[in-house]
Formats: structure tokens, C-alpha cells, sequence
């Protein structure tokens, strides 16, 4: 398996992403989805990944960076089909190390609160990740839920 930083150019990571979208649409109030679209996800704030097994595109993570201490977790999906297959955990993996070398202090994520998004807060809290509040511009959201992963001294080593 191959994690590449990924230009959003693509025509297999623009329909990946599309489905992203159309699941979050699928869930989530329209209020309450925070998924970037392509666009969005090109900002120059974000550095975004695609994971290929071979040739085949099977998931995918972006990190936003809040400020020179904090990034949050965005985008993350891993392909319906090879789901539970640990791809996730690979992502996650490669987010929070990339993390570490930015020497951010803290990554933070917001996911959805409804049983859909259940198999990804489980996996954020394998990872370390615990639930926090809101932070940056989020606000309350019966919808929402925020983790955050506390690194360095304090947390992740």
C-alpha cells in the first residue's frame, strides 16, 4: 500500500471524493455537514493523501493546519469495499505522524454524532483521540462530535 500526497487533479480522486459528499449529504443535516468539497480541499492550508493498494484507489486524509500548534483530521474515507481491512488505521497513522513532525501540539477532528459515523469515532479512539468540545469556527451541534489527540510531552510521544 502507497500514501501519496495527492494534487486533486485526478479523475479517481474527484468521484472518491463525490461519494464522500454525496454520504455525508445522505446523514447529516445540510447545516451540519462540514465535508470539503474538491475545491475546499485544494486550499493551501491542507495537505491531502490518497492510499493506493496497487493501482486501486482505497482511502484518503487531509490536514488542515489550525495554526502552527493544532491541525484538525479532514476528509477521511476509506473505500466501502475494503472496509475493516485496517486502511483506516493506516491513515490515521499517517496523519497523526505527520502531525508529530509539524510538531503540532494538538489534531483535532469533528465527525458526525449518528450511528453512520460510529465505526470512525471508534477508530479515532483506538488511535488516542478523545472527545472534546467544539474549537476553531464549530459551534454545538447535536449532530457533531470533536476528538482531539494531544501530542508530545503531554500526549502521543
Amino acid at each position: 500500500m502507497d500514501i501519496r500526497i495527492d494534487n486533486l487533479e485526478g479523475k479517481d480522486i474527484a468521484e472518491f471524493l463525490q461519494q464522500h459528499i454525496n454520504d455525508m449529504r445522505s446523514v447529516s443535516p445540510p447545516e451540519s455537514k462540514h465535508a470539503l468539497d474538491l475545491e475546499g480541499l485544494r486550499a493551501p492550508d491542507i495537505t491531502f493523501w490518497s492510499l493506493y493498494d496497487g493501482d486501486q484507489l482505497v482511502g484518503c486524509a487531509a490536514l488542515k493546519e489550525l495554526d502552527v500548534d493544532h491541525g484538525e483530521v479532514k476528509s477521511m474515507r476509506v473505500k466501502a469495499s475494503v472496509r475493516g481491512q485496517g486502511i483506516g488505521s493506516k491513515l490515521v497513522s499517517h496523519v497523526v505522524q505527520e502531525a508529530m513532525n509539524r510538531q503540532y501540539r494538538s489534531i483535532a477532528l469533528e465527525t458526525g454524532s449518528m450511528p453512520f459515523f460510529e465505526p470512525a469515532r471508534a477508530l479515532y479512539l483506538k488511535h488516542g483521540f478523545s472527545y472534546c468540545g467544539p474549537f476553531g469556527s464549530y459551534k454545538e451541534d447535536p449532530y457533531s462530535v470533536f476528538m482531539e489527540l494531544r501530542l508530545g510531552a503531554a500526549g502521543v510521544n
